[in-house]
């Protein structure tokens, strides 16, 4: 029976499709590069002075990179794809200014890898991103696209809030503890941190180099591995359809006390939820020594961080945030090498711990925030849920399927085995179909 025109779903406006509709569009004549451009530029015009997503937008350059792709007729996996970068990642067109006044103005002299890899598969780059200083814990100037009176996250907080208010297609953030699995939890979409050296990060500024990867956001499960693919430098695949019911590890952690009630009973309503559509889920329980794994995190970014930021610190103490010089700096500063040594040991045995107990699993069932976005902007939220999975450099994902008790979203995250991304996403889709 033809539905009413009255009572018909309204078309989306080619700022809300995919990047995977948006390819489709443009290959198929229905769309071209520049209408897509416009679309969002025209969505940046109307929310961003409540977002604040961006550092840098130049709508002039976004219409000259759209019209030269049509204009060339060249089509790639990105055909047409907006994107996003955060700035903390290098464009040769672009300031990257690293969120902090000491390199306001800085012009790199290349594209980091990933964005010369979106270039070439089509995309067209929108602008940087807002970022915390140096990707750290003082906040930058986003706001939350459901609730401006709320944190988006970070670090990756601009590139998780021009996603979910559909003014970019993709953004690819970093994470060194959960700079892109709690924004995406905030902000309600989908947060992707592969497997530890996965994707390459030259021309991205380095935090801590032994945690550090890009993150990627996006508005579904198929962008994502779109994404990863073509920043592999690969022939993007679909993700295989995983018809056999996963094994899923609910794995609360020894963190479990600092999940609010609510998202508490989200997670355990989920995990039924799966059993009774045929997944295998099990409780898991991790060994004592991953209760040290937090402190871990902490002096091993912090020692390296300390020394990578050497030249700022030396000429431009007084340009730092308190928040930074008393917070990561300070303990870096103070951890000995000794101390550095033995939290690496301890990292490297609990990767090892690790490896059995996922991979008795198809992927573990975890919290990817504490709750909903917090109410305030001089906080980003708290990143002790992460620090655990990050260190072990196991890949993770954020599903935007809850709602929390102020109608605001909040994600749930699987993590999968090292070196195993393709079968994380192929769960991840089953998941996403059980709880949909």
């Amino acid at each position: 029976m033809t539905m009413p025109a009255t009572a018909r779903k309204p078309a989306a406006r080619l700022n809300e499709l995919t990047a995977t509709e948006i390819v489709a569009a443009v290959g198929s004549g229905h769309a071209t590069c520049e209408a897509v451009a416009r679309a969002c530029l025209d969505r940046i015009a109307e929310r961003e002075p409540r977002v604040l997503a961006w550092q840098y937008l130049n709508p002039e350059q976004v219409i000259a990179q759209a019209r030269a792709l049509d204009q060339s007729g060249r089509r790639g996996p990105l055909a047409g794809v907006p994107f996003a970068i955060k700035d903390i990642i290098d464009t040769c067109d672009m300031p990257t200014e690293y969120g902090t006044p000491i390199h306001r103005g800085h012009r790199p002299d290349k594209d980091a890898a990933c964005v010369a890899l979106s270039r070439k598969a089509g995309g067209v780059l929108m602008g940087k991103t807002v970022t915390t200083e140096f990707a750290n814990r003082y906040p930058g100037k986003t706001r939350n696209p459901f609730d401006p009176a709320r944190t988006p996250g970070g670090s990756s907080s601009g590139s998780a809030a021009a996603v979910a208010d559909c003014m970019a297609a993709l953004a690819v953030g970093t994470q060194t503890t959960g700079s892109t699995i709690r924004p995406a939890s905030f902000c309600g979409v989908f947060g992707y941190r592969p497997t530890y050296g996965e994707l390459r990060c030259a021309g991205v500024m380095e935090a801590a180099g032994s945690l550090d990867t890009l993150g990627l956001l996006a508005r579904s499960l198929d962008d994502i591995a779109l994404y990863r693919d073509v920043l592999l430098g690969i022939e993007p695949a679909p993700i295989p359809d995983n018809l056999t019911a996963p094994r899923i590890g609910f794995c609360r952690t020894h963190l479990w006390p600092q999940v609010e009630p609510a998202t508490q009973q989200l997670l355990e309503d989920a995990a039924q939820r799966l059993a009774r559509a045929g997944a295998s889920v099990t409780d898991v329980t991790l060994p004592a020594d991953f209760e040290r794994v937090e402190d871990a995190h902490r002096w091993i970014s912090s020692f390296e961080f300390a020394r990578n930021f050497t030249w700022e610190i030396e000429h431009h103490w007084d340009q730092i945030s308190e928040t930074l010089r008393n917070g990561r700096l300070k303990d870096g500063l103070a951890c000995s090498y000794e101390r550095y040594r033995n939290a690496c040991d301890l990292a490297a045995r609990c990767r090892q711990l690790s490896e059995p107990i996922v991979g008795d699993h198809d992927v573990l069932l975890t919290a990817a925030a504490a709750g909903e976005a917090p109410l305030g902007l001089d906080s980003t939220g708290s990143a002790s849920l992460y620090a655990i999975w990050t260190t072990l450099h196991v890949p993770s994902l954020t599903l935007p399927v809850f709602t929390g008790p102020h109608g605001l979203p909040v994600g749930v995250q699987l993590i999968g085995k090292r070196n195993a991304d393709r079968a994380l996403f192929a769960a991840a889709r089953w998941v996403w179909r059980a709880l949909g």
